[in-house]
């Protein structure tokens, strides 16, 4: 990627909805070139997706956990089952396959404790290769970037 790549993908992240004249101009490029650019990272993966960054709490999601999950054996068929059951929920916001202690992380957003209550009665403990959970629950929010810096 060149460097022109890189303040493409910044201008983007701080505001998808520029238009491609303004992040032409922006970049000092022609809004054709531009166009072409921003269509190659799109074909080639690089951009996933446009989207607006939401505040939970103002959305009504004011409980947000990071949940350390034990499985009780690493089969893969039942890790496969995992990952599908994780992928189904709306209040999993991200899920990670990680070392350690732990074997998934999540980030789990619901209305208030009682939602996330059930969430774990309901749902997490309800899977047959969950050995156990532990919750971390957020208290403030230091940092939440959403944005890759080159």
């Amino acid at each position: 990627m060149e460097k022109r790549d890189h303040k493409i993908l910044d201008l983007l992240q701080k505001d998808c909805r520029i238009s491609n004249a303004e992040l032409a101009e922006q970049i000092g490029m022609s809004a054709s070139s531009c166009w072409r650019r921003v269509r190659g990272l799109e074909e080639d993966g690089v951009i996933e997706r446009y989207s607006a960054t939401i505040n939970p709490s103002k959305a009504g999601l004011a409980f947000h956990a990071i949940v350390h999950v034990q499985l009780t054996r690493h089969d893969p068929d039942k890790n496969t089952e995992f990952i599908r059951a994780v992928n189904l929920r709306k209040e999993i916001q991200e899920c990670y396959a990680t070392t350690g202690q732990a074997d998934y992380y999540l980030r789990v957003l619901c209305a208030d404790l009682n939602a996330y209550n059930l969430f774990l009665e309901d749902f997490l403990f309800r899977l047959p290769t969950v050995q156990s959970a532990q919750t971390n629950v957020v208290l403030r929010e230091i940092k939440r970037s959403g944005t890759i810096s080159f």
